[in-house]
């Protein structure tokens, strides 16, 4: 009776080896699928008014604009922008108003009307090197002062082609404010 216990017990042991591996990868699969959306890469969050992606840089068309603490004429004015295609980050929008935010955090609600699709930058290094072509080792051709306002042209990984005072060259994406650390535009 003893070697036929031993058996019992080996064949359930034999069970659980087999068994066990295809517990645990059913459960990693399944904790997969079911995980919370925080878990799982973000969807691109589009605009309730415009289904523009949210957040996106756009630009001040005017030389002077209001930012305001809330979507309409009659809340309190917070902030004066007074420079032509200073950039921007659009993360809200309501009917024809857009919540924004400076290179600073700061900002409030802007009418749209006010806004622009151009892309411009703004310089965040004190002097930052504008090269020839974009490589470390390429022809310095200008050093862009800090806050400059330079107009995007388009940009790879890592490098930026901007238009700023006459000059057309290639500058660090780090170097600047108004482009995602991963975008990549033509």
């Amino acid at each position: 009776m003893a070697k036929y216990t031993k058996s019992v017990l080996f064949k359930k042991s034999v069970l659980k080896e087999i068994h066990l591996p295809k517990i645990f990868l059913i459960f990693f699969l399944g904790s997969i699928l079911f995980s919370p959306n925080f878990l799982l890469p973000e969807e691109i969050k589009k605009g309730q008014v415009t289904n523009l992606p949210i957040p996106r840089y756009v630009s001040l068309k005017v030389k002077e604009a209001n930012a305001r603490r809330g979507p309409s004429l009659s809340h309190k004015i917070d902030w004066i922008y007074k420079r032509k295609n200073m950039p921007l980050e659009i993360y809200g929008e309501y009917e024809n108003w857009r919540r924004v935010r400076d290179f600073e955090g700061l900002g409030g609600w802007i009418h749209y009307t006010l806004l622009s699709g151009i892309r411009y930058v703004l310089v965040k290094d004190e002097l930052l090197e504008m090269r020839l072509l974009p490589s470390i080792d390429a022809q310095v051709i200008a050093r862009v002062p800090q806050h400059n306002i330079a107009t995007l042209d388009k940009c790879n990984l890592d490098w930026c082609r901007i238009v700023d005072d006459g000059y057309k060259g290639w500058v660090f994406k780090s170097g600047i404010w108004g482009v995602y650390k991963h975008e990549i535009t033509d």
